[in-house]
C-alpha cells in the first residue's frame, strides 16, 4: 500500500480486564484476543508496512513483534500512542465508577479542556494534543501501520475528518480492527 496510515486497535484483553478501566494499565490479550493476532498479522502484512510503531504495552506488542517477523521491520514503542490515562479509575469496574460518581464520567465529552477522570487522569484535550504529536511524529510517506487503543485512534480519526468532541465515544473502533486512513485524509 503506497501511502496509508493504519490504525489498528488491540484485541480483547484478559477477561479479569474487561468491563474494567485499564487505560494505561497493561493487561495482557485474552484467548479470544490471541487468537486474533494471526489473522491480523496476515492482513496487516498483505498491506506490506514500511514503519511499525506500537504503544509499548503488551495487548499491542502481541501484534508488533509477529508481524516485524513475519515482514521484517522492526517494531517501535512509542508510549505517545498509550490509552488515555484514568487517573485513579484505572483498575475499577466502569459500574463501580458509576456507582461512585454518578454521570462524572460525562465529563470527558462535555467539559474536554478541564475534566479529568479519575481525579488525575489526562482531559480529552490533552489526550488530542498527544495523538496529534504522535500522528505529526510518523513519517510522511510509506505504509505505516501503528497499534494502539481505542482513544488515540479516535482522536486520530476525529482529527481526520474535523469532527468535535461530542463524536470522539462514537469514532472508538472495536477491539481487534484495522481502520486505513489515506495521508491526503490528515
Amino acid at each position: 500500500m503506497a501511502s496509508a496510515l493504519i490504525l489498528v486497535r488491540h484485541p480483547p484483553v484478559v477477561l479479569a480486564w474487561q468491563k474494567r478501566c485499564y487505560g494505561q494499565s497493561d493487561p495482557g490479550l485474552s484467548r479470544a484476543g490471541q487468537a486474533m493476532v494471526a489473522p491480523l498479522v496476515d492482513q496487516l502484512a498483505a498491506l506490506a508496512p514500511d514503519v511499525i510503531i506500537h504503544s509499548d504495552m503488551q495487548r499491542t506488542r502481541a501484534i508488533a513483534q509477529p508481524l516485524s517477523a513475519k515482514v521484517g521491520v522492526v517494531p517501535l514503542a512509542d508510549p505517545l500512542w498509550r490509552e488515555r490515562d484514568f487517573g485513579s479509575w484505572e483498575g475499577q469496574s466502569w459500574n463501580a465508577i458509576y456507582r461512585a460518581t454518578g454521570n462524572a464520567m460525562d465529563g470527558m465529552i462535555d467539559a474536554p479542556d478541564t475534566f479529568r477522570p479519575g481525579n488525575t487522569g489526562e482531559t480529552t484535550r490533552q489526550l488530542m494534543d498527544r495523538a496529534g504529536i504522535a500522528l505529526a511524529s510518523l513519517p510522511r510517506r510509506g505504509c505505516i501501520v501503528v497499534i494502539s487503543h481505542g482513544g488515540p485512534i479516535a482522536c486520530v480519526r476525529a482529527a481526520a475528518t474535523s469532527a468535535d468532541f461530542q463524536s470522539i465515544a462514537d469514532l472508538v473502533p472495536p477491539p481487534g480492527s484495522v481502520t486505513v486512513l489515506q495521508r491526503a485524509m490528515l
